[in-house]
């Protein structure tokens, strides 16, 4: 057992119980909401304590919220959302880009224009020991991304700086991965390169991927298969979804995956409504409403799920 900082003060990591690996609360342009979005704050915070009381409700008791700078994280909101819900959110810190470097950091760091120390290291590790700005929220674990650009320089720097602060910090890491382009590899590759160890790494988005050649190969470097887009139909229908996950427990990867949807209770990157059409079952009841039920009637047993669950989120923080 360890001890796992939350948006509401630090829990033991047996408390975390049932834990869905990948959701964000909030996703948005804040920018964009400043000049162009219609918010209302008390609106946006109800909805969101609601959603989440619900998920609660359906025997759910944790999220890892891996909502970093690039995605719109506001911890002051988050916090006032976490006293209000009995469910408990996990955040992180680290940097979401496909390509480039935001200009906060494009002309500072080792070589650069302003030649000092990665500054991406020091404060993602400022983030995990110390707190979010003035918060006195610490994030729990590490976030970056790859996607179909690969690994550019701006996506490597993020990720290497990620790997830094895990090495320094022993936090677990959450990676977005395009599996179709098979970035898991090169994730693990240029993690492996910063000391990291893989056993700590969840490789986000694997759910969208039925190569199960690919997959086993993740797990068997040590890394969690994140099946975590379930309800995004639109990327892979529900049934290969599940088709796999329950391949992969007949395999023997129960302990390599952990379970979630990727959805959020606001996100501005797409119209409400034209997103509610294409794809209706995501949102964060889908896992517990269908998903579950459907996996125990294709023989994945209560204990497998009990893995996938409880004892592989805890065990990243352990």
């Amino acid at each position: 057992m360890s001890t796992v900082h939350t948006a509401t003060g630090s829990i033991d990591s047996s408390e975390l119980g049932r834990t869905l690996i990948h959701e964000h609360v909030f996703v948005m342009g804040t920018e964009h909401q400043q000049n162009y979005g219609d918010w209302d704050e008390q609106a946006r915070v109800a909805d969101a304590v609601s959603r989440l009381d619900e998920l609660k409700a359906l025997g759910i008791d944790s999220i890892m919220d891996p909502t970093v700078l690039g995605l719109g994280r506001y911890v002051p909101r988050i916090q006032e959302i976490a006293t209000q819900t009995d469910l408990t959110i996990v955040l992180a810190t680290g940097l979401y880009t496909y390509n480039e470097i935001p200009f906060q950091f494009h002309y500072t760091g080792p070589g650069l224009l302003f030649d000092v120390p990665e500054p991406l290291t020091e404060l993602f590790v400022k983030d995990l020991t110390q707190g979010i700005a003035d918060t006195g929220v610490r994030a729990a674990f590490l976030k970056c991304a790859i996607e179909e650009q690969g690994l550019t320089p701006g996506v490597e720097r993020v990720m290497r700086a990620v790997g830094q602060a895990h090495v320094q910090t022993g936090a677990p890491i959450t990676v977005h991965t395009n599996p179709h382009t098979q970035s898991g590899l090169v994730v693990q590759r240029v993690l492996r390169e910063e000391g990291v160890d893989l056993g700590k790494v969840v490789l986000g988005h694997c759910g969208d991927s039925t190569d199960l050649d690919y997959l086993t190969s993740l797990a068997d470097a040590g890394s969690m298969l994140g099946m975590d887009r379930f309800g995004l139909d639109i990327l892979l229908p529900f049934e290969e979804r599940v088709s796999t996950v329950v391949e992969l427990v007949r395999r023997g990867y129960a302990d390599r995956i952990g379970l979630a949807h990727d959805a959020s209770c606001f996100i501005d990157w797409f119209d409400a409504e034209a997103k509610e059409q294409a794809v209706p079952r995501w949102n964060y009841r889908h896992i517990s409403e269908d998903v579950i039920p459907a996996l125990l009637e294709r023989g994945v047993s209560e204990a497998d799920l009990e893995t996938m669950l409880v004892t592989n989120p805890r065990r990243q923080f352990e």
